[in-house]
Parts: C-alpha cells; sequence; structure tokens
C-alpha cells in the first residue's frame, strides 16, 4: 500500500514509487516512476536536440519555399496517420488491453493477444499504405487545396507524398512494438526510437540532396528510410524479452475486437491536436507563401518540451494507470495522476516562459541561417509565441487522457475532444483576420487548455482523481519562481535586432542562449529550493 505519512510537502504520498511489474518469466520488479521518467526524458532530449540538428540543417539548406511547404505537407500527412493510428488511438487502446491480459491472464492468453493483434494491424496498415499511394493527388486536393493552383507545386508534393506514407506502416508496427516494451517496462528501445528518423535526416539532407532533383526530395526518402530503421530497432529488444510476435490475422479475437472497439472513438479523443494542425494546414496553404513552413518550424520547438515531458509521462503513467485499474486500486490510481499533474506544472511552466521571452533568441539561434531570412524569424517568433500560451494545456491532456483511456473510458475524452476542436475553429475564425497564421497557432493553444480543463473536471465528478492536500500552496510557489525566472530573462535577454545582427557568430549566439536559459533555470529551481521543495518530495514508497 502506499505510504500515508505526509512529511512538510504533502506530494510525498504521490510520487515516484517502485512499482512491482511481472517479467515474462513470472518474477516480480521494482520499476522507480521517478527513475523512469528520467530516463524516457534523456532519451527523449536526444531526440529533440538531433531533431533541432535536422531542422537547422532542413532551414539552412531549403528555407521556407515552395519545395519545403510541399514537403512538410506531405509530411504531415502520414505523421498524422501515425499520431492517430499508432501512437495515438491504438496506444492508448491496445496498453489497457495488453496490461489487464499481463496482471490477470495466463502467459499464453497474453502471447496469443499479441501475435493476433500484430497481423491484424500489419495487415490494415499494408493497405492503408497503398491506398495512400494510390490516391496521392486526391489526398493533397483535399489536404492542402491552395495548392492546386499551382501545376509544379502539386505535383512535387503528390510525388513526395508516395514515398512518404508507407511511413505509416512502419512506424505503426514500430508504436506497437513500444507498447509492448513499455507495458513491460522497458521504456528505453521506444524513448529512443525517434532519434533515428532525426539521423536520416540529417544524413539525407548531407548526403543525398545534392544527387536528387529538386534536392528537397533527399527530405521524403529520409522518412521511408527512418520508418524502417525505427522497426529494425525494436526487434531484438522484443525478442530479449522473449515477446517477438508471430502476427497472424485475428479480425475475430476477442482481444483485437476490444482494441478496434475502442480505436474508433479514439481516433478523434486522443488526437484533436493533431487534427487541428491538419486543418491549420488547410487554412495556411491559402496565406501568403512560407506559412505552412513557419508553423512547422514553430511547432517543432514546441515539441521539445511537450515530448521530454507530456510523452515521458504519458509513456510511463498509461502502463502504470492500467496496473492500477486492473488492481481495483483507486488511491494509487488517483496518487498517479496527482504526481503526473504536480510535475506537469512544476515543469511545464518555466518552459512555456521560456519559450515565449525567449522566442526570437530560439528562433534566430536556431534557424536563421541561408535561405531563412529575417522575415522568417519574425513570422516564426509570432507563432511560436502562440503555441507558448497553450503549452501547459498541450502536456496536460497527455497526463489527463490516460486516465480515462486506463480504464478503457473513450467516450468521455471524445466529447470533451469534440468541443476543443470546434472551440479550435471558431477562435481560428476570429485570430485569422488581426495575427495571419499566428492566430492559427495560438487558437490550438487556447483549446489544448479548454481540452485539459474539461478532461480534469471529468476525471474528478467521475471520482478518479482526488487531488491531494496543497495545491494552493504548490501552486503559488510555482507561480511566484516561474514570474521570478521570466522577470530575469526579460531583463537579461538582448533584443530582438542585436540577435539578429549576430548572424555572422552563430557559435556567440549560442553561448548566450546557452547562458540565458541555465540562468533562467538556476533561478527558478533556487526559488523553489528556497520556498522548501525538494527532490525527496517527489519520491513515494508504494509495495
Amino acid at each position: 500500500m502506499p505510504n500515508t505519512a505526509f512529511p512538510a510537502f504533502p506530494l510525498a504520498a504521490a510520487t515516484a514509487a517502485p512499482v512491482a511489474v511481472r517479467s515474462p518469466g513470472g518474477i516480480l520488479e521494482a520499476v522507480n516512476l521517478l527513475g523512469a521518467l528520467a530516463k524516457v526524458s534523456g532519451f527523449t532530449l536526444a531526440s529533440r536536440i538531433t531533431g533541432l540538428a535536422r531542422e537547422f540543417l532542413i532551414a539552412r539548406a531549403f528555407g521556407a519555399s515552395v519545395y519545403t511547404d510541399a514537403f512538410f505537407v506531405a509530411f504531415r500527412i502520414p505523421n498524422l496517420l501515425r499520431r492517430l493510428f499508432a501512437e495515438g488511438a491504438f496506444s492508448q487502446a491496445f496498453v489497457p488491453i495488453l496490461a489487464e491480459s499481463k496482471n490477470r491472464g495466463t502467459e499464453d492468453e497474453t502471447r496469443a493477444l499479441i501475435n493476433h493483434t500484430a497481423g491484424t494491424l500489419a495487415g490494415v496498415l499494408f493497405v492503408v499504405s497503398a491506398i495512400g499511394v494510390a490516391a496521392a493527388p486526391l489526398i493533397i486536393y483535399v489536404s492542402a487545396p491552395g495548392f492546386a493552383a499551382d501545376g509544379a507545386k502539386f505535383a512535387i508534393t503528390v510525388e513526395m507524398l508516395r514515398i512518404t506514407f508507407p511511413y505509416i506502416l512502419f512506424i505503426g508496427l514500430t508504436a506497437f512494438a513500444g507498447a509492448v516494451l513499455n507495458t513491460w517496462s522497458r521504456f528505453s528501445v521506444p524513448a529512443f526510437t525517434p532519434v533515428l528518423l532525426n539521423l536520416s535526416f540529417i544524413g539525407c539532407a548531407l548526403w543525398l540532396a545534392p544527387h536528387v532533383d529538386p534536392p528537397a526530395m533527399a527530405l521524403a526518402w529520409a522518412v521511408f528510410i527512418g520508418g524502417v530503421a525505427q522497426l529494425a530497432l525494436q526487434v531484438p529488444a522484443l525478442a530479449r524479452i522473449h515477446l517477438m510476435p508471430r502476427p497472424a490475422w485475428g479480425w475475430r479475437h476477442p482481444g483485437v475486437r476490444r482494441i478496434l472497439k475502442g480505436m474508433a472513438p479514439a481516433l478523434l479523443g486522443v488526437s484533436v491536436a493533431q487534427i487541428s494542425l491538419l486543418l491549420n494546414t488547410i487554412i495556411a496553404s491559402f496565406l501568403v507563401s512560407g506559412s505552412v513552413s513557419w508553423l512547422y518550424y514553430a511547432d517543432r520547438l514546441m515539441e521539445f518540451p511537450t515530448g521530454m515531458l507530456g510523452v515521458a509521462l504519458g509513456t510511463i503513467l498509461l502502463p502504470s494507470l492500467s496496473k492500477a485499474a486492473a488492481d481495483e486500486d483507486p488511491a494509487r490510481y488517483s496518487g498517479l495522476l496527482d504526481w503526473g499533474l504536480r510535475l506537469t506544472f512544476l515543469l511545464a511552466l518555466p518552459s512555456a516562459i521560456g519559450l515565449a521571452v525567449l522566442a526570437t533568441p530560439l528562433v534566430t539561434t536556431l534557424y536563421h541561417y541561408g535561405a531563412f531570412g529575417t522575415g522568417d524569424v519574425e513570422a516564426t517568433r509570432n507563432a511560436l509565441m502562440g503555441y507558448a500560451v497553450g503549452l501547459i494545456g498541450l502536456i496536460l491532456v497527455k497526463v489527463l487522457a490516460p486516465g480515462f483511456y486506463a480504464r478503457q473510458d473513450i467516450a468521455t475524452p471524445v466529447r470533451f475532444a469534440i468541443v476543443s476542436l470546434l472551440a479550435t475553429q471558431a477562435m481560428n475564425a476570429l485570430f485569422i483576420l488581426p495575427l495571419g497564421h499566428a492566430g492559427l497557432a495560438l487558437a490550438i493553444g487556447l483549446a489544448a487548455c479548454l481540452n485539459a480543463g474539461l478532461l480534469w473536471r471529468g476525471l474528478i465528478k467521475r471520482g478518479m482523481y482526488r487531488p491531494l492536500p496543497g495545491w494552493m500552496g504548490f501552486l503559488c510557489k510555482v507561480g511566484a519562481a516561474g514570474a521570478l525566472m521570466g522577470g530575469l530573462l526579460w531583463w537579461a535577454a538582448p533584443a530582438g535586432e542585436r540577435w539578429i545582427a549576430l548572424g555572422t557568430q552563430p557559435l556567440i549566439r549560442v553561448a548566450l542562449l546557452a547562458g540565458l536559459v541555465a540562468a533562467g533555470a538556476a533561478s527558478y529551481f533556487a526559488t523553489l529550493g528556497l520556498l522548501g521543495f525538494r527532490l525527496a518530495d517527489f519520491r513515494r514508497t508504494e509495495r
């Protein structure tokens, strides 16, 4: 049972603890959630760093042009399907059922579920990929209708889509393998896997681009190659825990049918942000050339904190919540959610403040090279500031939604997602004229906050989450530390014109930015320390 003795800071009863998990051989192993979060975040950091390197190379080599707009549209469609089917609805539906079978069923039943799920998923994704390649012109016409007016732009986008679309097959099976590994608390390989896609982009941008026409076509091939590499990495990891599947078609298998039943409504429920991004791409395709690219570059910067915190927390929380639900332990279930929510506010607030205050230094330091001009810096900065408004909401959704899906409650998040999606489009109409493409980013951020609020309220109303004492004091202390950090950064950061003027001195840019980030982090955590925060506050003992 969880330790219920509260020290000075009440979070101690709800934070990271060794959670008992059963190995394939039946031996109970202990997993410390705080340690697991640090490990997943570390690999995610490696992914984001290589991702920034890839964006730097893409921006330097190709800038914001007709060809980058074409590629970002061609990549966003299979990437959206990845998040919808593979890492979105599929994972949310599959992990709770797999965890239930692992904890309650026999080993043979669990292996049968894995085998039939793998075979069915592979068959469906192969058909989807084939249809995507064949129907590429129609897909582009629907997803980016503004491109139809330019025959050459439309044609290159279709060609790129035909190369990138099979990525959904590779990454879908990669997500399946990752779900199995995460359920068995093997977080390292799934967390490291995205690095391979970034390395593929870097390699193709450096060495393949000079040999294809147009050079930006190398980016499409990087997606294909990266997908193959990511899937190949999972094979030895599954073999080590003796769970390498023997794919079998299992449309009628009871577990597969439950997964499919859960996936249908979850497609919208867990992926509303991605649907909003796709709709925004359609709107942006009618704006000035470069709008799609500016939103993409800003979104990539936003994915740095959302990946390191939101994705990492969601990754480790879903299997643990699913196990707590299977064990019928509501106190542990609520405690896990409380731990995740506090960590979200603790780390997401300074990230949001930093992105907003340092928007120009970040965009300038990372992207302002080669074909990426001063106008591109300003436009990307505006989009980034719009996204930053909703950063906490975007991360909270990734923590709160698993609270429903672990209990196999699909309908409730879907209702909230529909409300948020409609709100996004209403705000798009409101913001598009005065703010342009930045209004699209702001609408997504605000709608994410609305979605998070609805999820939080729903968990409380259903008795699935009971906040532990001390939240008001916790938020006041975090808010005070964040305000102090924001003021320090605002005072210390040079004006945007000075950053842009350092275009010929990139190392100075990097050093100044690193110093600002370090000073901001130091001031934030030093303030929290003076206010009584300790690492021990985020530990919990559970047996």
